[in-house]
Formats: C-alpha cells, structure tokens, sequence
C-alpha cells in the first residue's frame, strides 16, 4: 500500500493528559463542566479496542490515555472492548450509536465488519475514525495511527543491525493475516531485509488474530521445518516474541538467535534487556490517545481535524484524511528512554529478576 502522507513529525497533539478514575465502561462519562474548571464538549464520542489477547496495550495503555484525554476534555464517551469478536464489535457499535454517540472511533478486527460498522454508522449521521488499523473498503472521516511501514522497516533494520553482515537464515513471522497493519509491518520489513544478499527467508507465516499460543505452535513447526537452522527472527510485535523465545528457549538458543518485536510492552522491554529480544519498537499511547481525542473533538464540534496527508485505501479507492506518527527502535541502551516518557513503570520493568538489568542499564 502507497503512503501518501507528508512526512511531518507530529508532536504531542495539545490534549492534557492527566490520568483520572473512570467507571463502568458500560457507561457514558464527561467532566463535571459546573465550576468551570474544564471546558464541556457537545456530543458523545466513543471508542471500541478490538481485544485483550493480541497485545495488552490496549487495556492497560490505550484505554487510560484515552480516559485521560476525554476527562481533560470534558467531553462525554464511552470505551468497550469487543474481546476479538466481530459480531460483538457489531453489537457494541449499534448500542453507541443507538446511544447517542456523534463520533465512533473503532480498532477493527478485519476490514469487512469494520467497514459494515461504518456504513451503518454514516447512515444515523454519525462520524467515524479508523484508530490504529486502517478499514479497507470502510467509510471513515479520519485515520489515526502510527506510520506501520515505517514501523516494519523499523524492525527490519533492527535485526539487521543485531544479525551483521553474515550470512543468515530468518524466519518471518507476521501478525494477523485480517489485520491492514499486519500487512503493512510484513511489507516494510521485507523491504529492508530482502535488500540484503547474505539473508535468506528460509519461511514465513502469519498467526491468525495474533494468537500468542497459536505462535507457539507455527513457530515450533516452522523451526523444525528449517531443521533448526535459523538465525533470526523477524517476529511482529511483543507477544509473537515471547512464544519464538519460548521455543528457541526450549531448544537452548534463548539470546543466541535475535528476535525482533513491537510495542515496547513490560515483557517485550524485559526481554530485550536480558538479551533474548534484539529489539522493539515503541509507539506512544499517549501521543496516539492525544491524536485520537483530538480528531474526535473537532468531529464533535463540527470541525476539521488537523492532518498529516492521506493514506491510500486501495481497496476503497479513495484516499483517507490521516494523522500518522514516528515509532521509536528500541533497543537495551533505549529502553530507558521508554520509562522515561512514561511508556511504562521502572517498577514493572525491573520487577525481581530483572532489577539487575535494570541497573546496568541505568534504569533506576
């Protein structure tokens, strides 16, 4: 897929982001607007993460910078998670928007039913953003996101860069085959990696939804298929990682093969420091929640949201208004640099074994 957006490197989006305690996600929340204190926004936004099972940020980092985004705001919305189901995802969205919700921001779980959500969306009137996952085919006003080409290529380097210039075996594995961005990190990668004589793709997979214990499974096929004879592995994001360094742990070679990964999660950022993860790739919740709440403000107040350029939907045919972000390469000497934006806590990261790596690393 063609990137036509400008490169602009976006800065924090403007939105105050001071965590405060929400409720039930059941139900709609806004600032008490009485005092004066926060300024009131007309309309309801809301917003449906796609799981808990394919990375744990969209829990414990997505849903609170975006709580504190909207509470800064003072705007009224409502955050679910569809738990990897299309169908609940459908369900979820007709209550929104039978609801009153203005604006309806979705992480799709494939294009299909993403762009079903949009089109009933646009037909009640209600204004839609892609968040994080481009909707082929779909409807959306805006598209907010991390640049994901640049994300794959990010990791591409990165192995290169802990593999050399030797001669060396790698071992694709991909993200959700349903997943736009998925295709879009594979691709990017692929364009780093393969410009290189001395690598050979000696296989190649996708793991359906993410599914870290189906990964277990692939990567333990695909490993054995190679007859053991890898030297790398381009692994999509954190918890692909951790079931490849399960296996290369299981076959002794924990730290010796490099492992790439994406998110900069708790055990993706361990294992990078303990040396069984080359790398990760860190991509702000903060910045993205700011640019979210941001877009989705000015929807509600009937405005333009500020943009990066567009972003080619090919299947669509049509070019969709973006917000798109620089990720970070991650590597031992940078982890740092993730605890200190406030990406995650030294006290989960250094938690018991991990102190000590902690230390030498100047995490403190």
């Amino acid at each position: 897929m063609k990137r036509k957006h400008s490169l602009v490197v976006v800065g924090l989006m403007g939105v105050a982001l001071a965590l405060s305690a929400c409720g039930s996600d059941d139900e709609p929340k806004a600032n008490d607007d009485g005092n004066g204190d926060t300024p009131s926004v007309e309309g309801k936004i809301g917003v449906i993460l796609p799981d808990t099972e394919s990375s744990v940020r969209w829990e414990s980092a997505d849903r609170p910078e975006l709580e504190a985004a909207f509470e800064a705001a003072g705007v009224e919305y409502a955050i679910q998670n569809a738990e990897g189901d299309a169908e609940t995802m459908g369900t979820i969205a007709d209550a929104m928007i039978a609801d009153g919700v203005t604006v309806l921001a979705i992480v799709n779980l494939d294009s299909e039913s993403g762009a079903a959500i949009q089109e009933e969306a646009a037909a009640q009137g209600v204004k839609t953003i892609d968040y994080d996952r481009l909707t082929l085919g779909g409807s959306a006003d805006y598209y907010v996101s991390f640049d994901n080409s640049k994300v794959g290529a990010l990791q591409g380097q990165g192995l290169a860069d802990c593999l050399g210039d030797k001669e060396a075996n790698v071992i694709f594995l991909n993200g959700s085959p349903t997943d736009n961005n998925a295709t879009l990190f594979a691709a990017g990668a692929h364009e780093v990696l393969d410009a290189i004589p001395t690598y050979t793709a000696v296989a190649e997979q996708a793991v359906p939804d993410w599914d870290n214990e189906q990964a277990v499974t692939i990567f333990e096929q695909l490993y054995t298929q190679a007859g053991g004879d890898v030297d790398g592995v381009l692994a999509a994001n954190d918890g692909l990682a951790g079931s490849v360094i399960s296996i290369l742990e299981k076959n002794g070679r924990a730290g010796e093969v490099p492992v790439t990964g994406q998110d900069a999660t708790v055990e993706g950022l361990q294992n990078v420091l303990a040396g069984t993860q080359c790398m990760t790739v860190y991509k702000s919740a903060k910045l993205e929640a700011g640019a979210l709440a941001e877009a989705a403000i000015a929807l509600v107040n009937g405005e333009e949201a500020e943009t990066t350029g567009t972003t080619e939907d090919a299947t669509g045919g049509r070019d969709v208004p973006s917000i798109l972000l620089d990720p970070v390469s991650i590597t031992k000497d940078s982890v740092k640099d993730v605890i200190d934006d406030g990406g995650q806590s030294a006290a989960d990261v250094c938690a018991g074994e991990f102190a000590q790596f902690c230390a030498e690393a100047g995490i403190s």
